[in-house]
């Protein structure tokens, strides 16, 4: 019987360091997926340009920024977005619009 409990117990252990390695991971990746917030030389680094030519982009509100007195900060976040919408269509996606647009039903004038 005493066997048994051991054994019971040994197991409950090992569940238990599971368990927690996993509280340990998920904590992680929480941290990982908050937005960062990057100073003019690693937002330079970030989009592969140089600290001009992203004083330039802010002075034309080209990028997304936030300013907090003399220093400029930008969101990891937003700047992913400011990529992505530079994103060029694939020719079938092109063609699907203008088949979808085709399609559609014409309103009759009233």
């Amino acid at each position: 019987m005493k066997k048994a409990f051991k054994l019971f117990d040994q197991r409950l252990s090992r569940i238990e360091n599971i368990l927690t390695h996993f509280k340990e991971q998920l904590g992680n990746v929480d941290k990982s997926q908050q937005e960062k917030l990057l100073t003019i030389q690693e937002a330079a680094a970030f989009l592969s340009l140089s600290v001009p030519t992203i004083y330039s982009k802010v002075s034309k509100r080209e990028l997304p920024f936030m300013k907090r007195s003399k220093r400029l900060y930008f969101s990891s976040e937003q700047l992913q977005n400011y990529i992505r919408e530079g994103q060029n269509k694939t020719n079938a996606e092109i063609e699907s619009e203008a088949i979808q647009s085709l399609v559609k039903p014409k309103r009759r004038p009233q």
